[in-house]
């Protein structure tokens, strides 16, 4: 089976130390960029489903708003309570100046 990338959002004006949010598919996803590297997560917290894109960024970490759960982007774990599951996290690649998300298996 390849590997089903799909083009999100444009690099350019996506300034590191930001997030932003943005649709794939039927879901919608956290984008984060972190020093130029660009990490995506499923943009609920898997505590009561607030928006982690209103959320604060601190380094690779993303904190929920509503209850201070922080989730590390890189693999998605909850690194404080009261969430206690993680979130989703998407393989990245960027290309020329295209952010893709790799599609995930439904």
């Amino acid at each position: 089976m390849g590997e089903d990338f799909v083009e999100v959002a444009e690099l350019n004006g996506f300034a590191p130390g930001t997030m932003r949010c943005v649709q794939l598919r039927n879901r919608r996803v956290l984008l984060a960029n972190v020093g130029g590297t660009i990490y995506a997560a499923d943009e609920l917290c898997s505590h009561e489903d607030a928006s982690l894109c209103t959320g604060a960024l601190q380094g690779h970490y993303v904190k929920c708003p509503l209850h201070g759960s922080r989730f590390d982007l890189q693999t998605g774990e909850p690194l404080e309570d009261p969430a206690q599951a993680p979130i989703k996290t998407y393989a990245v690649k960027v290309q020329g100046n295209a952010i893709l998300i790799r599609l995930p298996s439904e």
